[in-house]
């Protein structure tokens, strides 16, 4: 004998029936129309090969078959208030574990200001953080956002990307780098220096591109130290190992202790864009989204 082939649903909107005391209340309860509730009760009860209501006129009357199954009927009805009561909280109160993938630089961009400003306001989220050079599958690992900085990010139709704010950029160096190797005064000079330059994960080193009004220059000195880690090429400028690309953000405490100073600061670099990746945009948690405005709202800050 084939199992019967009942939905939930059906036995849930039988348990609002009998609660309602009528079709006319029960639509009301739950938005169907009359003539839906009623169908949908038929095609439960012809599946059940039984009657669960006696209909009139005045009123509905439980069968002894109707009684016994609105014991699983309202079973079913709590269960699935209970589901809607905690899926509300949740949105209400972000909770539960927040998995954030990072560069490993980002400790130099307020991050720990973003941490702490996000758990004293959210308690019940619980923090699993991954700082890696490396590009996370956000679905197969189960991340809920990365933070990521580029100009650009690649096209992918399963991730959703959110601009944060854009890291203003420029180039520094070391006092004593500039005092052994003279201060470039125009970017033509820069080809005589050292330079401490990025490497893409395509193993390409970034060019330096400058800017200032609509004058534009191009190129690499001569004389590199590449590595795919700006953190690294920060620690080697105030080292005066070399001429480095930064944020003004990245350089400010090393520029305010005397390690570093800006050179050509009339010349900008192009601006490092902050984004949020999220694996879609429809359903975030509540703690994600929570988790954006803050970084957001700290970063921002800083860029004023």
């Amino acid at each position: 004998m084939a199992p019967f082939a009942l939905y939930a649903d059906d036995l849930i909107l039988f348990a609002h029936i009998v609660d309602a005391g009528s079709f006319t209340g029960a639509s009301e309860r739950t938005g169907l129309p009359k003539s839906t509730l009623s169908r949908r009760l038929t095609d439960l009860e012809n599946e059940l090969g039984e009657r669960l209501l006696q209909r009139s006129t005045r009123r509905l009357v439980l069968t002894e078959f109707g009684e016994r199954i609105l014991e699983y009927a309202r079973r079913l009805l709590e269960e699935t208030e209970a589901a809607s009561a905690l899926a509300q909280h949740r949105q209400l109160t972000p909770q539960g574990v927040l998995r954030i993938s990072l560069p490993p630089e980002f400790y130099d961009l307020s991050f720990v200001s973003v941490l702490a400003e996000f758990t004293e306001q959210y308690p019940d989220v619980r923090l699993e953080l991954d700082l890696s050079a490396r590009r996370v599958d956000l679905v197969a690992e189960r991340f809920d956002v990365a933070v990521r900085a580029a100009t650009q990010l690649p096209d992918d139709n399963t991730l959703v990307a959110r601009l944060i704010t854009a890291l203003q950029m420029g180039l520094y160096a070391s006092p004593a780098y500039l005092r052994r190797h003279g201060k470039p005064r125009n970017p033509a000079e820069l080809t005589q220096h050292i330079g401490l330059v990025l490497v893409t994960s395509a193993g390409e080193q970034q060019a330096w591109r400058l800017t200032r009004g609509t004058e534009r220059w191009e190129g690499l000195p001569l004389h590199k130290i590449s590595a795919n880690s700006l953190g690294l090429q920060q620690a080697l400028a105030a080292k005066g190992m070399g001429i480095v690309g930064l944020s003004h953000n990245f350089a400010k405490k090393l520029v305010a202790e005397g390690e570093l100073e800006r050179i050509l600061p009339d010349w900008c670099l192009p601006p490092t864009n902050i984004w949020c990746v999220t694996p879609g945009r429809r359903l975030l948690p509540q703690r994600t989204l929570a988790f954006i405005e803050i970084l957001k709202k700290i970063l921002g800050e800083e860029q004023a």
